[in-house]
C-alpha cells in the first residue's frame, strides 16, 4: 500500500499499521534507536499488541559505543518505553568497532548479534525494525549502484530471515515499508512525543546519508522515494515468479543426499540461466544455512564451470564444496556432482523437492 499524500489521522495510521501486521510473527522484540521511525514503530506495536491481547513487545536499544551521548540516549529510550507500558534493555558490547569504511557493516553486525542473543534467551520469535518507505528507496539506489539483479532491486522484504545466520530460528519483520518518514514524524508530533536525531544520520562518510542529501535532485527527475518503492514492488512480483520457476529446476536437477545435495549438471545447464543461477544459489544457501545469497560474480563463475563440465576436482563457495559425487551416489550418472558443507563437522539438512 503506497503512503498517502496527506497526513493520515492517528486512527487511519493505526488501521494501516494493523493491515501491515497481517500474519505477524509473535512473541517479539522491537529495535529502538530513539529516532523517529523506531519510536513510532514501538508505540504502534504496543497499541497493536494490546488490541490483539498479546504480550507486549520487548524493547532493545543497542549502544554501539561510538558516541559519548549514546548512554544517555539509551536511558531516554528506556524511559519512553516504560511510559508506553513496555519493558526493555540497553544492549552493549565493548568490542571496538573499526573506524574505516567498514563501520556501517560492523555496527550492523554487532547490533543484530546482540539482539539475536537477547531474543534467544527470552525465547522470542521475531525482531521488528523500523525500515520505512524512505529506507526502501535508499536501499534500491544503493543496490542499483552496486549492480544488483532482480533480487536486490526488489528491496527489503516485510518478513525475512534474521540477518545473522547464527540465529536461523529468528525472523526479521518490517511493517513500516509502506510508511514515509514524514508520516511517522507527523504521527509523533500529533501525540507530542519527542525523538532523538542521531548526528551520524547526517555524516556524509556513509553512502546512505549521501543518497539522502541527493533526494532533491533525484526528485526533480521524478525519482521520488514513493516511485522507487513502486519499482521495488514490480520487481518483487517478478522475483516471486522466478522463485517458483526455480523450484521446478531444483526438483528436476537435484536430490537430497546424506552429505548435502546431488546435482545433475546437464539438467542444471539446460535451464534458463536466470533460473539455474537462482536454483544453484538456493542450494548453496540451504546447505550452508546462510540466509544470504553468494556473490553474483562467483556464483556465475561456478555455474559456467558446471555447465561446461569444467569443474575438475571441485570448488568451494559460500561455505560449501562442489565436487564430483562419490561412486555410490552417482544418481545422475558419472557427471553427478555433490554439494556439501566445506566444514565436515557440520551436517546439512536435506532439501525438499517442493
Amino acid at each position: 500500500m503506497a503512503a498517502k499524500n496527506s497526513a493520515p489521522s492517528n486512527s487511519e495510521l493505526r488501521a494501516r499499521f494493523a493491515l501491515a501486521m497481517t500474519g505477524a510473527v509473535w512473541p517479539a522484540a522491537v529495535g529502538v534507536s530513539g529516532g523517529s521511525d523506531s519510536l513510532a514503530l514501538m508505540l504502534l506495536l504496543a497499541d497493536w499488541a494490546k488490541a490483539q491481547g498479546l504480550a507486549p513487545p520487548l524493547v532493545f536499544c543497542v549502544d554501539h559505543g561510538l558516541r559519548a551521548e549514546a548512554k544517555a540516549e539509551g536511558k531516554k529510550v528506556m524511559a519512553w518505553a516504560r511510559a508506553a507500558g513496555l519493558r526493555g534493555t540497553v544492549l552493549r558490547d565493548d568490542t571496538a568497532l573499526p573506524t574505516s569504511d567498514n563501520l556501517e557493516a560492523a555496527a550492523r553486525a554487532l547490533r543484530y548479534r546482540l539482539m539475536g542473543e537477547a531474543m534467544r534467551k527470552k525465547k522470542l520469535a521475531a525482531l521488528y525494525v523500523a525500515h520505512s518507505e524512505d529506507d526502501q528507496a535508499e536501499t534500491f539506489l544503493l543496490r542499483l549502484g552496486r549492480g544488483s539483479g532482480v533480487d536486490g532491486l526488489s528491496g527489503m522484504r516485510a518478513l525475512a530471515p534474521f540477518p545473522d545466520p547464527n540465529f536461523p530460528e529468528l525472523r526479521l519483520a518490517r511493517p513500516l515499508l509502506s510508511f514515509s518518514r514524514a508520516v511517522l514524524r507527523e504521527y509523533l508530533a500529533g501525540i507530542n512525543h519527542p525523538w532523538i536525531d542521531d548526528p551520524m544520520n547526517a555524516d556524509p562518510r556513509f553512502a546512505r546519508v549521501r543518497v539522502r542529501q541527493a533526494w532533491p535532485q533525484l526528485a526533480a527527475l521524478g525519482l521520488t522515494p514513493a516511485r522507487l518503492v513502486e519499482a521495488c514492488s514490480h520487481l518483487a512480483r517478478a522475483r516471486q515468479s522466478l522463485e517458483i520457476a526455480a523450484e521446478a529446476v531444483v526438483a528436476r536437477a537435484c536430490r537430497p543426499y546424506a552429505g548435502g545435495v546431488l546435482i545433475d549438471p546437464v539438467a542444471l545447464g539446460q535451464a534458463p540461466a536466470e533460473l539455474a543461477l537462482r536454483a544453484l544459489a538456493g542450494i548453496l544457501m540451504l546447505v550452508s544455512s546462510n540466509p544470504y545469497r553468494p556473490r553474483f560474480d562467483r556464483l556465475r563463475s561456478l555455474f559456467a564451470a558446471i555447465a561446461a563440465g569444467g569443474l575438475g576436482g571441485g570448488r568451494t563457495l559460500h561455505g560449501c564444496r562442489i565436487a564430483p559425487a562419490p561412486k555410490p551416489a552417482r544418481l545422475f550418472g558419472p557427471v553427478t556432482l555433490l554439494i556439501s558443507l566445506e566444514n565436515r563437522q557440520k551436517r546439512a539438512k536435506p532439501p525438499t523437492n517442493s
